[in-house]
């Protein structure tokens, strides 16, 4: 795509260059991930928990200030998918860290 491509938005009913449109849709169609203090989360986020929690399926308790490295966003606004030793494919629900 070149810098002298314009397509015409029907949101705005202008002629906008492709990149910036590209651009805004991409940006309507992520969603914000915050965690329980209200702070934006992103991909590569470390985070604490801030209460004990019993993993399913692990036989695991992930104790009240655990730190977590390096989180990656699901597409859903609630839940993390992170890693932790001995725990393969951990998902945290959002309202249960805070953003370190």
């Amino acid at each position: 795509m070149s810098d002298d491509e314009y397509i015409y938005d029907e949101d705005s009913g202008e002629w906008v260059p492709a990149a910036e449109l590209a651009a805004k849709r991409q940006a309507a169609t992520q969603v914000e991930v915050r965690d329980a203090v209200g702070n934006l989360l992103a991909d590569g986020d470390q985070v604490t928990l801030i209460k004990d929690l019993d993993v399913k399926g692990a036989g695991q308790t992930l104790k009240r200030g655990t730190l977590i490295k390096s989180i990656r966003l699901t597409g859903d606004p609630q839940e993390i998918d992170c890693r932790y030793d001995g725990i393969k494919g951990l998902v945290l629900r959002a309202e249960f860290v805070r953003k370190r």
